[in-house]
């Protein structure tokens, strides 16, 4: 992608198609048995953050997952998420600082959609409370209206997407000072995927999975993935795509994402 090249909305095809959810939804429960089988970490905290309109319930499955291999998964429990208004960025702040306090450990966080934003934006602010990041369909970069929620968000929200002050955006484009990982399908059918591309550095990687926006919280796939992520020793963290290691069919390492990062809008 050349520099300064505008990034489009999802085509209303891959939106059309976003009810494949429920497909990736019933091949998570056949492969049930096989997924217990996934890398297992520490049993750390993890704090997972929905995506726009969503709520905890929308991470349930994931959470189940996560608490199956040993991790202490948490709900962010703020309701339903409809954008950063009523002091949403502040009572965020107080439960990562709870949960902190509670386990006297570093918690990895992982966002779904708007929820990865969001996580991108406290490991910027609070790094010494949060172990890694891993987002999932998140548009943190390139034009933020550029994605098939953006009327509804600005609707809700009342706070216009194209009018967002850059000072705000940067806590969220600006690479995590931890071990960062993107998850992202070229099929999402609500974030553009280069929206959601994540270029390569010390600690930070995109990961490339086929499947919906809507799904990839129970992607079969991405529970695999986040799983090998989160297993990662604190303090020695090895990118997913290195030499030595196979992994399952599906999976792709962008090659854009080894090259100059995505424009931004000015």
């Amino acid at each position: 992608m050349a520099p300064g090249e505008p990034i489009s909305k999802p085509s209303k095809l891959w939106l059309l198609l976003e009810g494949r959810a429920m497909g990736e939804l019933a091949t998570t429960v056949i492969l049930k048995r096989y997924l217990r089988r996934a890398e297992r970490g520490d049993g750390h905290p993890v704090l997972l953050l929905p995506g726009f309109l969503a709520s905890d319930l929308s991470t349930r499955p994931l959470r189940r997952f996560l608490r199956d291999l040993g991790y202490m998964a948490h709900r962010w429990k703020l309701g339903r998420n409809l954008g950063p208004q009523g002091g949403l960025e502040e009572r965020m702040t107080q439960r990562l600082s709870e949960l902190f306090e509670r386990h006297g450990r570093r918690l990895s966080l992982v966002g779904w959609s708007l929820g990865g934003v969001y996580a991108r934006a406290l490991a910027n602010r609070h790094a010494a409370q949060v172990r890694s990041v891993i987002s999932l369909g998140s548009p943190f970069t390139g034009d933020p209206t550029a994605n098939n929620s953006a009327t509804l968000y600005n609707w809700i929200t009342r706070d216009r997407l194209e009018d967002l002050p850059e000072e705000r955006l940067a806590d969220v484009r600006k690479t995590p000072p931890v071990p960062t990982t993107s998850i992202f399908s070229r099929t999402d059918g609500v974030t553009p995927w280069r929206c959601a591309l994540q270029p390569e550095g010390p600690q930070a990687e995109s990961i490339e999975v086929p499947g919906s926006h809507l799904g990839l919280g129970f992607n079969p796939l991405v529970l695999w993935a986040i799983a090998d992520r989160l297993a990662q020793p604190e303090g020695d963290w090895k990118p997913f795509f290195r030499a030595g290691v196979t992994h399952l069919r599906g999976f792709k390492r962008p090659p854009e994402a080894r090259e100059e990062p995505v424009a931004e809008s000015a």
